[in-house]
């Protein structure tokens, strides 16, 4: 983990779009722009920080992808989710003053630190960035309402295509390509998120490339047809 001098200020920050709320006035972005403490970069397997780390602080992605996890009592973890550029982590420290999850880099990170203390601060003087947090907070309880139920009801096949779509609208929203791009997490990865085996996972990959819904060579995917994918994500 290596701390990097603050420069690029929030204002200039093409990511900006994504973790600050829209219509902010020239004054109140120039106040933001000192709400981020620094930046920080990791290595692919590096944590931000462990399940039960007291919670100081969120952290914007500025670029890379992490996946956030918890440990179970009898030793296995659990995959909770992917994350990219322009997310938010560690917002299930709020409230409880602990992580309730660890957050690892999947390929070399950089996220932007902000400390609780100095982001209520500037809550109170900004109420659009109070509701915008509110606003991510209620998007990830949804999310998670989904994921829950993918787990429960779908076929292996309808979970495989559900993450395929969903990761395709993530990144169309952020301006990148959403049909051509590395998968920076390992199929063991995606089964311990969507709940089935790896060699199920590598059973569905198989199954919807030779049906000509994607094409895939060792981490390099192509959806080919998300029309079909949305039809069997249902």
């Amino acid at each position: 983990m290596k701390n990097l001098p603050q420069q690029n200020k929030c204002s200039q920050c093409v990511m900006a779009q994504f973790c600050l709320p829209l219509g902010l006035s020239p004054q109140e972005f120039i106040a933001i722009d000192q709400l981020v403490t620094e930046k920080v970069h990791l290595a692919k397997g590096e944590a931000i920080y462990h399940q039960g780390d007291t919670s100081q602080s969120i952290f914007s992605i500025r670029h890379g992808s992490f996946k956030t996890e918890i440990s179970l009592a009898d030793g296995r973890g659990q995959i909770l989710g992917f994350h990219l550029p322009g997310e938010f982590l560690g917002l299930d420290g709020v409230g409880s003053k602990q992580y309730q999850t660890q957050a690892v880099a999947l390929e070399p990170s950089e996220v932007c630190v902000m400390k609780f203390s100095q982001f209520e601060k500037f809550a109170l003087d900004i109420p659009s960035l109070q509701t915008h947090i509110y606003h991510i907070l209620n998007h990830e309880i949804t999310n998670d309402q989904k994921h829950l139920l993918t787990l429960g009801s779908l076929s292996a096949e309808e979970k495989m295509a559900c993450f395929f779509v969903n990761l395709s609208e993530r990144r169309s929203q952020r301006g990148l390509n959403p049909t051509e791009f590395d998968l920076s997490m390992g199929r063991e990865e995606i089964g311990s998120f969507l709940g089935i085996q790896i060699e199920t996972v590598s059973r569905v990959l198989s199954k919807l490339s030779e049906a000509r819904l994607i094409q895939i060579k060792q981490k390099h995917l192509k959806l080919l047809d998300l029309e079909a994918l949305h039809k069997i994500a249902g």
